[in-house]
């Protein structure tokens, strides 16, 4: 949203805003794509460099849409990653200069495996019941072909 007003003049954002919110509370991916291609056909003619952008990201925002009711909520924001890179500024902060790089690989990677740790023992972000919903993708089959005879 933050990328799209940037390109829409100061007095139509609050409008643009909230056409483009009608789209987050439409109960299926079917409907929210038929709104978005409406919103964005409705800006078409008065903010063209906006119209297109709405083209190009429908596929990518709409994405969080195909997994369960459930999990919609915790997929659409982003949240929980711009959490997690505050404490590891925060903590690289602290220590100023790293003499290495493989310093900032342990700094980093201690703080990353104690979120997960909390995480996991903490917060059931996804719990396994809503994730049985979630269709898995089939792996295609690999074939092993021969190797090539030499002339």
């Amino acid at each position: 949203m933050r990328s799209l007003l940037c390109h829409v003049p100061k007095g139509q954002q609050t409008v643009v805003s909230a056409a483009v919110r009608q789209v987050f509370v439409q109960p299926d991916r079917r409907a929210a794509g038929e709104v978005w291609r409406h919103v964005a056909d409705q800006l078409r003619t008065r903010l063209p460099k906006v119209a297109a952008l709405l083209d190009a990201a429908e596929h990518d925002v709409l994405a969080y849409m195909d997994f369960p009711e459930a999990h919609r909520t915790k997929l659409h924001s982003t949240n929980p990653i711009e959490r997690l890179n505050k404490e590891v500024k925060r903590r690289t902060d602290v220590v100023g200069i790293f003499p290495n790089e493989d310093s900032v690989r342990r700094l980093v990677g201690a703080v990353l495996m104690e979120q997960n740790d909390d995480w996991q023992l903490q917060h059931r972000y996804l719990t396994l019941e809503t994730m049985a919903g979630v269709a898995t993708i089939e792996e295609p089959a690999i074939t092993i072909l021969p190797p090539a005879k030499a002339a």
